[in-house]
């Protein structure tokens, strides 16, 4: 178990079917991650949702010293990283309690403790 500390709640989504569900399903969601930023204030310590995966852009090395800059994620994969949150909590477990709270009705969530900083 990790001690009192900060947590990244990444979450994923499928974003081929928030595109099918629509603008209705959006803005529903949108009003959930609204209520549960209002029932988890006190563990916040930030958050937000990102932009499409087709806006990525992945930076790799080359192997020579130089960078290989291309469009997009860097794994192919039906859920993508849509947004997060960071927590902070007395263990994981109170993290993990938080984090089944995160609407993802299209995906689901991970959790990581910030092991640096943050």
């Amino acid at each position: 178990m990790t001690s009192v500390g900060k947590y990244l709640v990444m979450i994923y989504d499928d974003e081929a079917k928030w595109a099918a569900a629509g603008p209705p399903a959006e803005q529903a969601n949108h009003l959930r991650h609204q209520e549960f930023a209002a029932a988890n204030s006190a563990a916040l310590r930030g958050g937000a949702q990102l932009g499409e995966s087709s806006t990525a852009t992945s930076i790799r090395r080359d192997g020579n010293g130089g960078f290989v800059v291309t469009d997009g994620t860097f794994a192919e994969t039906k859920e993508v990283m849509g947004g997060y949150y960071l927590i902070e909590a007395a263990d994981l477990d109170e993290a993990l309690e938080i984090a089944k709270q995160v609407p993802s009705p299209m995906g689901g969530v991970e959790v990581r403790p910030i092991v640096n900083g943050g």
